[in-house]
């Protein structure tokens, strides 16, 4: 007997109308409720869905809201205006006003305090959140070398290396001085932050004895 199921059907294909609705849901409820409070029933009513739709994306509250968070940071686009320190200024603000959103606020401390005791938690913000951003240290490095601003890096793991810290320096400026601080990342704030990234960027490296 033929079996009644089509073959190489595994289940029921996921809709991206139902995620969006799902993570813009878990935000709000993020806004509402705070994280204790936060359930999966709670965000399922909220974006008009059955709950078990969510346990079959998600396994848990933990990777809902970061991937929620993570979506926020998704928006953050290199704008292309002319110069390295235009460029970089152009996405900082980007950043501190995503920040400036409570719900990018609310759930980015969240998670960031439960991945202190959570090591699977905080490996997923690293490839839901950071590593997923590091694409806009690269674009703009290439953009930059391209344009004669800096040069060019053959050597692939000094490379890489440089991009984690050009990337560490820009977020965790923009995340402390936002969320820790709960000061304006306002236009001079970060022209400052620019001058000093370009100057590690641009500076010379000294041979050892020299000054």
């Amino acid at each position: 007997m033929q079996s009644s199921t089509p073959a190489g059907r595994a289940g029921r294909p996921r809709s991206a109308a139902a995620d969006t609705a799902i993570l813009a849901a878990t935000r709000a409820a993020l806004v509402d409720l705070g994280w204790s409070k936060l359930t999966l029933g709670d965000v399922a009513t909220r974006a008009g869905v059955a709950k078990t739709t969510l346990y079959r994306r998600w396994a848990g509250k933990n990777e809902l809201v970061v991937d929620a968070v993570a979506e926020l940071f998704d928006e953050l686009e290199l704008p292309d205006r002319g110069s390295l320190a235009a460029d970089i200024e152009g996405v900082v603000l980007q950043f501190a006003a995503i920040l400036a959103r409570p719900e990018a606020r609310s759930g980015l401390m969240a998670v960031v305090a439960e991945s202190t005791r959570d090591d699977a938690l905080r490996e997923r913000i690293r490839t839901s959140i950071v590593e997923r951003q590091k694409r806009l240290v690269l674009e703009g490095r290439a953009r930059a070398q391209a344009r004669g601003e800096l040069p060019p890096e053959p050597d692939a793991a000094e490379a890489a290396r440089t991009a984690d810290l050009i990337f560490d320096m820009v977020a965790g400026s923009v995340v402390h001085r936002t969320l820790v601080s709960a000061e304006a990342a306002n236009e001079e704030w970060v022209r400052g932050l620019t001058q000093v990234l370009l100057w590690g960027l641009t500076a010379q490296p000294t041979e050892p004895g020299d000054g």
